[in-house]
């Protein structure tokens, strides 16, 4: 999740994703998960009304005040939350439970970009065949599409994060910039800002960042990343329109240091971004909230406007999903299906939890697209976040091993960014690393 947190770098090791790979243990996420047949919806309901106890793994800060909501509804069901750990420290605990075929949760908090690694190995309860597919219409197509697996349905989407451009209006207004409206005009308010103060950029580049680099490639138009049925898989940077502009511009910029390249979310960084030093801050819709936690006295600097281009990628996200090792699966379909698509848990995930919502329905609700938000005074954030969440460009796959692909992303294209700023030398490396990676793992690599 990417949302009241801070976007998970994710550097599990390639030790830990081989276990899973090699050998989840659980049924096959289709049919066998429910005995070789078809869950009847109307018992997937009807588990509410019996006594049932569900593990939910997540680390999404209050999120009991929801689960105390489903409680009251459904008083029969108790719900256990339980954090083991945020993004990579929950996904090492959770392979190592699906393989063992014991201590695994019934339901669990999954990011998009992790969540083909537990549907192909055979971790998650394809939600299809409970009835889910019938929720499609109530999510943002971005959203939905992120759950949809090898043909299954392997998570409900909890919270997205489309990128917006967060911006200084101080620190432009000291040489007479605005907001720009593409990446040409972006350049060109880098160059003017370096120039006036050396010590002002007009963002920043963070060398382990994977996530950030490939939300960057989506809203460029880039999908260097494809899967067809379950074991052929693309990685191919090379030939990627939009992993080539995401090269040739940030290689432009870091050579001509008009782009910091900086490790983020420690200390110094949060410094940094109170200071004024970075312009800009190209991030998902879960920016507010963190920018509030860490730097409430920036309170009324910072702004929104949309992506240079008017495009938007999602960068984060999560889904809510139920493994094969769920005790009553009706009833953990239920909860998953309750806690990310009823009205009332939907409000309360984004008002009292902050997470940006996945629906349809809050997105385009005007009470929700017109709210205060305290940072923003006298602003209307929201509305920009709903428009970029529309503007979310279709068709993005992420790997079925990309847990992996992440960890390795600052020993290539993090190197180079490093060194010298090319990126597409570091594209080619990473490419080469995924790619005898995906071989080693049994995947047919094109």
């Amino acid at each position: 999740m990417r949302s009241s947190l801070k976007p998970a770098l994710t550097a599990t090791t390639a030790a830990v994703l081989a276990l899973a790979l090699a050998a989840c243990g659980g049924g096959s996420g289709g049919k066998s998960d429910n005995a070789g047949g078809k869950a009847d919806p109307a018992a997937v309901q009807a588990a509410l009304d019996k006594p049932a106890e569900i593990t939910f793994w997540t680390w999404v800060p209050n999120i009991e005040k929801t689960v105390a909501l489903f409680e009251k509804k459904y008083p029969k069901v108790k719900v256990h939350v339980v954090n083991v750990g945020q993004s990579k420290d929950q996904y090492t605990k959770l392979t190592a439970a699906l393989k063992s075929g014991k201590g695994g949760p019934d339901v669990a908090q999954i990011e998009y970009f992790a969540l083909p690694q537990y549907a192909l190995t055979k971790g998650l309860v394809n939600l299809a065949d409970y009835g889910a597919g019938s929720l499609q219409d109530k999510f943002a197509p971005s959203a939905w599409s992120q759950v949809n697996v090898a043909g299954g349905v392997y998570g409900v989407p909890q919270d997205t994060g489309p990128m917006a451009m967060f911006y200084r209006k101080d620190v432009l207004d000291k040489v007479g910039a605005t907001p720009p409206k593409t990446w040409e005009e972006f350049a060109a308010v880098a160059k003017k800002l370096h120039d006036a103060d050396p010590s002002t950029y007009a963002t920043f580049v963070d060398p382990g960042d994977a996530g950030a680099s490939t939300s960057f490639m989506w809203q460029l138009g880039g999908k260097p990343f494809a899967v067809e049925g379950t074991f052929n898989v693309k990685a191919d940077f090379a030939n990627d329109p939009g992993a080539k502009t995401y090269a040739s511009t940030v290689t432009g910029l870091v050579k001509d240091k008009l782009l910091d390249v900086t490790p983020s979310w420690n200390d110094e960084w949060w410094k940094s971004m109170a200071a004024g030093k970075y312009a800009f801050w190209l991030a998902g819709a879960w920016a507010p909230a963190v920018l509030e936690k860490n730097i409430p006295q920036a309170k009324g600097t910072w702004s929104a406007a949309p992506m240079p281009g008017g495009a938007s990628a999602e960068n984060g996200g999560s889904s809510v999903a139920v493994t094969t090792q769920a005790k009553n699966k009706e009833a953990s379909v239920a909860f998953a299906e309750w806690l990310n698509s009823d009205p009332e848990a939907v409000k309360s995930l984004n008002g009292e939890v902050g997470l940006f919502p996945a629906t349809k329905a809050l997105l385009d609700d005007p009470a929700f697209r017109g709210a205060d938000v305290p940072y923003f005074p006298g602003q209307k954030p929201n509305e920009v976040f709903a428009d970029m969440s529309k503007a979310v460009r279709p068709e993005w796959q992420y790997l079925p091993f990309q847990v992996y692909a992440n960890s390795v992303f600052k020993d290539t294209v993090g190197q180079s960014l490093q060194n010298d700023g090319d990126v597409a030398r570091g594209l080619a490396e990473w490419q080469n690393r995924v790619t005898t990676y995906g071989k080693e793992q049994g995947f047919t690599m094109k």
